[in-house]
């Protein structure tokens, strides 16, 4: 949620005036699929990477603001923790070399940020979630001053009327005793915890359906061969955490309404889609307003003026139920345009790591989205979130179910079926040759060698603990040691164990 809000109470009639303007939004939106243009230019693609702040102790730095004074740029922004940072790199095209020079940008980017946090004496962190993490760091002191988020704050603790509890079993099926968590928080902070990459594609709206169908379907693989979230205060839990600790964090239900089967905020869905259209107006039929704050514009009346409408409300609102794959509304030289938000994987552990999850994944869609037979067909949508549940719980050792092969493990998935697929996808786009030459071959060897960075981070640990240091000691090795492979861009699952 990116939108500034200048409000810190609000009014039953803010809130009946707010579930209106989200529904007027939601009317206008439907008018402008029949009748108005989209953009429809080559394809556009995004990426949002969420950054912690560790000091030399390799805990928590709470300095993002005095970073990003220091950074004076526009693509770094504050995030929920007074230890984040986002980075938001502008718009691209997929096809020709665009990539390979993202991957530059993106290091330059990273580096700049190195380079002023060391101002503050403290290290950038591209990681899932920091293995460092104390109960002692989430509380509401860390959390950014903006009042964006201390309103959030705010309104998700009052409508959930008691603490957060994080609830979480291990999810290693060889432990004879998996490790649990169990801890209640009295803010929202847990949330700044889970450190994300997103990636944007913009497409048509009649197309739209499609590419977020695929995405529902890639969302287990996605996070099978992109884990890097295994450690959660100072516990061994999932290979990718960060989706139970998200999903816990930001759950505003009381038990009793859980119990009813209430919808949770973060969310990944119930069924395939067959317009945007269905997903803006589950968000409105489905969850109250958190900041229900509301402008005088009505986006009809804009319309009818011949103008483009902002659609603030729906904007604000969608931006507060926080979808695995989300749709996004925007308007972009002067044109509106719909695109898919994919906020499935973790972020790190290097640049060209990340550029690699992004291409195997535009990749993928491209083929995915052009089959004769698409692939949600004949796979339930439950068939779905089970991979997606299973891969984050398990990584590279999860089952997963895919439509013509049965039960499969993910990395030969990979590379039997998708890596293929992915190759093709990314021709389809135009992008060269040389790119996928770069990209491909780094998910391919990271399922060959069976190593993600959630499980480099569990090696690393368990390397360390058998030498006799204690689980803290042992994360603070394996993180310290994480820091510099993750800085010298060395793919992930080229990095050795800890010597």
């Amino acid at each position: 949620m990116g939108q500034e809000v200048d409000r810190t109470t609000f009014s039953r009639h803010d809130r009946q005036q707010y579930r209106s303007n989200v529904q007027r939004c939601v009317d206008a939106l439907t008018t402008m699929l029949r009748d108005h243009p989209f953009a429809r230019d080559e394809p556009m693609t995004g990426i949002e990477v969420e950054l912690n702040l560790v000091g030399d102790d390799l805990e928590p730095a709470l300095v993002a603001k005095a970073v990003l004074d220091s950074l004076g740029s526009a693509e770094f922004q504050t995030e929920l923790g007074r230890w984040n940072l986002e980075l938001n790199l502008p718009p691209r095209p997929l096809p020709g070399e665009q990539w390979r020079h993202f991957e530059q940008q993106l290091l330059d980017e990273l580096a700049m940020a190195r380079a002023k946090a060391q101002d503050h004496r403290a290290q950038l962190a591209v990681i899932g979630i920091l293995p460092t993490l104390a109960a002692r760091h989430l509380v509401e002191e860390a959390i950014s001053p903006d009042d964006r988020y201390l309103l959030l704050n705010e309104q998700m603790l009052s409508d959930r009327g008691e603490p957060i509890r994080l609830d979480i079993t291990g999810g290693d099926p060889l432990a004879s005793a998996p490790e649990h968590l169990l801890a209640d928080f009295d803010s929202i902070a847990p949330e700044a915890a889970c450190t994300s990459m997103q990636l944007h594609l913009q497409v048509a709206p009649e197309v739209f359906p499609a590419y977020w169908n695929a995405a529902q379907c890639l969302a287990g693989v996605q996070l099978a061969v992109g884990a890097n979230s295994p450690f959660l205060l100072g516990s061994r839990l999932w290979a990718e955490t960060r989706i139970p600790l998200f999903e816990q964090s930001c759950d505003v239900r009381p038990p009793e309404l859980r119990n009813q089967g209430v919808r949770p905020r973060v969310w990944f869905g119930e069924r395939w889609i067959s317009s945007v259209l269905d997903l803006f107006a589950e968000n409105s039929r489905y969850f109250p307003g958190l900041i229900p704050r509301t402008d005088d514009v009505d986006p009809i009346g804009e319309l009818k003026a011949g103008r483009i409408p902002e659609l603030s409300e729906l904007k604000l609102h969608n931006g507060t139920v926080w979808r695995w794959n989300r749709p996004v509304y925007d308007i972009a030289n002067g044109l509106p345009h719909v695109r898919l938000e994919n906020r499935v994987l973790p972020a790190g552990p290097t640049a060209v790591d990340m550029v690699a999850n992004a291409l195997f994944f535009y990749g993928l869609l491209r083929v995915m989205v052009e089959a004769e037979r698409p692939l949600w067909s004949y796979m339930s949508f439950d068939a779905a979130h089970e991979n997606f549940v299973s891969a984050a719980r398990n990584g590279m050792d999860a089952t997963l179910y895919w439509p013509g092969t049965g039960w499969i493990q993910p990395d030969e998935l990979v590379l039997r079926k998708l890596l293929p697929m992915a190759a093709e996808g990314l021709a389809r786009w135009g992008v060269a040759a040389e790119v996928c030459d770069r990209y491909l071959p780094v998910v391919e060897q990271r399922c060959l060698t069976r190593r993600t960075g959630a499980a480099w981070q569990v090696a690393a640990v368990e390397a360390l603990e058998n030498r006799g240091a204690t689980r803290t000691a042992a994360l603070h090795g394996m993180f310290g040691e994480y820091l510099e492979h993750s800085a010298a861009n060395e793919p992930v699952h080229s990095w050795p164990l800890p010597s």
